[in-house]
């Protein structure tokens, strides 16, 4: 699988990077199941936090037995400094590592919540602090939703993370002022070496009232075509990878995918978001 520098951090990550909220609700067959997968397509790094159910104590025995793979990033939902200290440690205990090598701001969804995380006495200091005491090398900042790119430049503008996480797919890019900031975050973290994990790369829509019959809060593409396609066109903007969807039924093909990615032209791409006003966007 191709691999891409995930920015100043240095590290030659695969494109396809294993998203731990796969882990939300499942068993340790199944967990074992797809970290056999993970590993037999050479994805090495994992994202992952202990808001997703049990996906660290899951996840916590391969880190124990084949931790040397992987670049390990986890997050924190606390928006306060003592709250994130602690949540940070209790994730090191649970996942049976000495330290991340990256540690996120997790789920900055406006301009309120990182007025809270990066004020005083907001979960940022504690993660500098753990910087400076070895528990992390980098940090990082996730978020969801229409506003995150707007929201990831003015956290950039704060302070100098390392990297950022929000989503890119060809339904959302119809929307003229989400695409217009989110090629704008793109073009500055290009210029600033700041790693891009991408997530919903494959995300359909949201379910509405149809019955959720994979383990994502949105509804997946399900067919290995319209996978490749999503694959292709997210990874063809300048990013460093993809996290993978939260369902192992859907991660084989999502993987596949990451293996056979081809770029897509600026035509192929335009084309692709001329065809989403079929699909209801995720985030209106």
């Amino acid at each position: 699988m191709q691999k891409r520098r995930f920015g100043r951090t240095g590290h030659m990550s695969t494109i396809a990077i294993f998203g731990g909220a796969a882990f939300y609700d499942t068993t340790q067959e199944l967990v074992d199941r797809a970290m056999d997968q993970v590993i037999a397509a050479g994805v090495n790094h994992i994202d992952i936090a202990p808001g997703y159910g049990m996906a660290e104590n899951f996840v916590g025995p391969w880190l124990e037995r084949e931790g040397d793979r992987f670049f390990l990033g986890c997050k924190t939902e606390k928006r306060n400094k003592t709250e994130a200290a602690v949540e940070m440690r209790r994730s090191l205990e649970r996942l049976r590592v000495d330290k991340f090598d990256l540690f996120q701001l997790h789920a900055v969804t406006n301009m309120d919540e990182l007025d809270q995380v990066t004020g005083p006495g907001g979960a940022l200091e504690a993660i500098v602090e753990a910087r400076e005491e070895g528990l992390t090398d980098y940090i990082g900042i996730t978020g969801h939703g229409v506003d995150s790119p707007a929201v990831f430049l003015e956290a950039l503008r704060r302070f100098d993370f390392d990297t950022v996480l929000f989503p890119i797919n060809f339904i959302q890019y119809a929307n003229a002022e989400y695409r217009s900031k989110a090629e704008e975050l793109v073009r500055v973290c290009s210029e600033r070496d700041v790693g891009t994990m991408i997530i919903k790369a494959v995300a359909r829509g949201p379910w509405g009232d149809k019955p959720k019959i994979y383990n994502c809060w949105y509804e997946p593409f399900d067919e290995p075509q319209a996978i490749q396609q999503a694959v292709n066109f997210a990874l063809s903007q300048n990013i460093s990878g993809l996290c993978t969807t939260g369902d192992t039924t859907i991660l084989p093909m999502f993987l596949e995918a990451c293996e056979n990615f081809s770029p897509m032209d600026t035509a192929e791409q335009e084309e692709l978001i001329a065809s989403a006003g079929q699909y209801e966007p995720l985030f209106a």
